[in-house]
């Protein structure tokens, strides 16, 4: 058994030196959703999140409480609702976006939307008062206000996206339930993501592609975590240099 497991491991390293062709594919199509629906749900959660720290309004709580209720939402469930409402007979099954990336992409956002939200509300609500007070004072507009507040807890809104992110590329119910773990073929990218593929693979005994793919799904996490830290200690160093 143990000579099984040496040997995936070594026939999964030559598929990635020799950039096989299925691995690639599936790799470059997961980088590409993830870092798609990562990019639109930062663009439309952090603002989103900024307006319900910076107002007060009647339900305001409650709002909070769903939008962090939401970080727990099981991936199989947002890929069932998702499905419903995008199958033939449900209300946006005109868009065709069943069984596509286009879809996987509006999964995923639905997924990581709660959790930069809801941690660009927390990262603003760690924020002194004080400083809110003096930038309205000052005489700065309600935008200006906002985007002051987020360059002052913007290391911990990268973190959240990070996070989004690392949620959206290890998540595996809503992408196999709504791209439907489609292989590529010559020009069509098809479907199947590294999560989908390692259990598909690993379901039918191809111990070395699911290793391969599993070794660069871990090569990610630790590159973006590695990325994140160079980023922040780079602007920290530029901070503690400029004073």
């Amino acid at each position: 058994m143990v000579s099984e497991i040496v040997s995936g491991f070594l026939q999964a390293i030559n598929l990635i030196i020799t950039l096989n062709p299925e691995v690639m594919r599936i790799t470059l199509l997961s980088l590409e959703i993830s870092l798609s629906s990562t990019f639109l749900s930062a663009v439309l959660s952090i603002p989103l999140g900024s307006l319900i720290y910076y107002h007060e309004f009647f339900g305001k709580r409650f709002i909070i409480n769903i939008v962090q209720t939401l970080y727990a939402l099981p991936t199989v469930l947002a890929g069932l609702l998702l499905f419903l409402l995008l199958s033939n007979a449900g209300p946006l099954g005109f868009l065709s976006l069943l069984f596509t990336p286009q879809g996987m992409i509006l999964a995923q956002m639905i997924l990581v939307m709660p959790l930069i939200t809801g941690f660009t509300i927390s990262a603003l609500s760690g924020v002194d008062r004080d400083m809110k007070i003096i930038v309205i004072s000052l005489g700065a507009t309600k935008f200006q206000s906002i985007f002051t507040l987020i360059r002052e807890v913007r290391f911990a809104i990268l973190a959240a996206v990070i996070l989004g992110f690392g949620r959206a590329i290890s998540e595996v119910g809503a992408a196999m339930i709504i791209g439907g773990n489609i292989r590529g073929v010559l020009n069509y990218s098809g479907t199947r993501v590294l999560t989908t593929a390692i259990s598909l693979e690993t379901s039918q005994g191809d111990f070395p592609l699911a290793i391969a793919l599993g070794i660069i799904l871990l090569g990610v996490a630790v590159l973006v975590n590695f990325g994140l830290n160079v980023v922040q200690e780079g602007s920290v160093w530029k901070s503690y240099t400029s004073s």
